[in-house]
């Protein structure tokens, strides 16, 4: 369940903004607790379903780490350069593990769409190349704030 946003409606994205939005960017930055308590933030391609952003991760990286001892994240995207163009979204919640760890290429129905798009979206292909060094996390966000600054010249 996503939590409404409270703050910011006159510049927050439409639904339908947000989906064009999240399906066209490229790349966030996830936002992990460490085991000491400090913050660690990396970037990472994403793919967007409509419903859940989906991350590609490195099973031996600091983020996994993080992620698999507590699995709530932070997740920016955004875009633009000068003020008035400004865009972007924060998700929120806990990821959840999908398929094998690390990921080599098994079956697992819930990831075939997901793989597809993947590839296609970053790599120009139609299968995902598995290099046994990465697997899937989903993030089905409890609370998106969104942005778009481009609204403030149209009041």
């Amino acid at each position: 369940m996503t939590v409404a946003q409270r703050r910011g409606r006159k510049i927050m994205m439409t639904p339908g903004e947000l989906d064009e939005f999240l399906t066209a960017q490229r790349t966030c930055r996830v936002a992990t607790v460490s085991a000491d308590g400090a913050p660690h933030v990396s970037a990472l391609w994403f793919l967007w379903d409509g419903r859940a952003l989906w991350l590609y991760s490195v099973v031996r990286s600091r983020r996994w780490a993080d992620l698999r001892r507590d699995p709530r994240v932070a997740i920016a995207v955004d875009t633009g350069e000068e003020y008035g163009e400004l865009r972007g979204a924060e998700l929120s919640g806990a990821v959840e593990v999908v398929g094998e760890v690390p990921r080599s290429g098994g079956l697992c129905a819930e990831l075939d769409a997901v793989e597809t798009l993947f590839a296609r979206k970053y790599f120009g292909l139609e299968s995902l190349p598995h290099d046994g060094r990465h697997a899937w996390l989903r993030l089905v966000p409890e609370k998106v704030v969104s942005w778009d600054f481009r609204k403030l010249g149209a009041a």
